[in-house]
């Protein structure tokens, strides 16, 4: 998933910043799943770009707007059904606002309320395992009916959390889904003196980071050591036109 989340950001970025000097890695187990942490409003722009980039690379592309935990579950699964394979799998699975779905029933919209902890990380785990057993099923697919060696990806995204016992149930459930989702995409907001001092309505600052980046990186460089996070930023003027540059 990190090349199309790079395809995005380089698609997008500044003219200043010499986009054309900017690779997108080749895609591979360790990066076909990612997390987006962070403002659920930029996280949703986010998840739209690349679905709209990898539209145009890739082709079908399956969207997840179930109402509940249960509905989404049923849809994931459904994946693996002949219906949802032919004449062409899904390439890419998008599941917006991950938090929602870790609530309790009613509760969906009104923070992390709902199961207790554990239930919440039994919740993650599970949610998170059928995802990449689906991409992974997936995948299988599109190899058998292609010569490509071509990924499913998965990519989906997790709100911030507030303060207190919220934060202590994000932690809780981010723990679970880091293990499953091998990239975090990190969505930080500079301090309003950069963007004012910029001209800019905001700032963001995008890490990648998570082990699928450290073993992308030991495979490419042969060396048993881990990778350093990628990081860009994120220029939002007053005109709401969005632009990345690569730190």
């Amino acid at each position: 998933m990190t090349d199309i989340l790079t395809l995005v950001f380089r698609t997008f970025t500044s003219q200043t910043a010499g986009s054309e000097d900017l690779t997108v890695p080749p895609t591979s187990p360790a990066t076909c799943s990612a997390l987006l942490v962070g403002d659920a409003g930029l996280s949703r722009s986010v998840l739209l770009l690349a679905a709209v980039t990898a539209a145009s690379e890739m082709g079908k592309i399956t969207f997840s707007y179930p109402r509940t935990m249960e509905e989404l579950l049923q849809q994931v699964a459904s994946l693996h059904e002949p219906t949802n394979t032919s004449p062409a799998p899904p390439s890419l699975v998008v599941v917006d606002g991950l938090e929602g779905y870790l609530c309790g029933p009613g509760e969906c919209g009104s923070g992390l309320g709902g199961f207790h902890l554990g239930e919440r990380s039994v919740q993650a785990a599970h949610l998170s395992a059928l995802l990449c057993d689906s991409a992974a099923f997936l995948t299988q697919v599109l190899r058998s009916r292609s010569s490509s060696s071509d990924l499913c990806r998965v990519v989906a995204s997790f709100g911030s959390p507030g303060d207190g016992g919220e934060a202590s149930a994000a932690d809780a459930s981010l723990d679970v889904l880091d293990r499953y989702f091998r990239v975090r995409c990190t969505l930080d907001r500079a301090g309003s003196y950069e963007a004012a001092a910029a001209g800019l309505h905001e700032v963001w600052n995008i890490y990648l980071s998570g082990t699928g980046m450290a073993e992308a990186s030991c495979a490419k460089d042969c060396e048993d050591r881990p990778a350093v996070a990628q990081e860009w930023k994120l220029f939002i003027p007053p005109d709401g036109l969005m632009e990345f540059k690569l730190v």
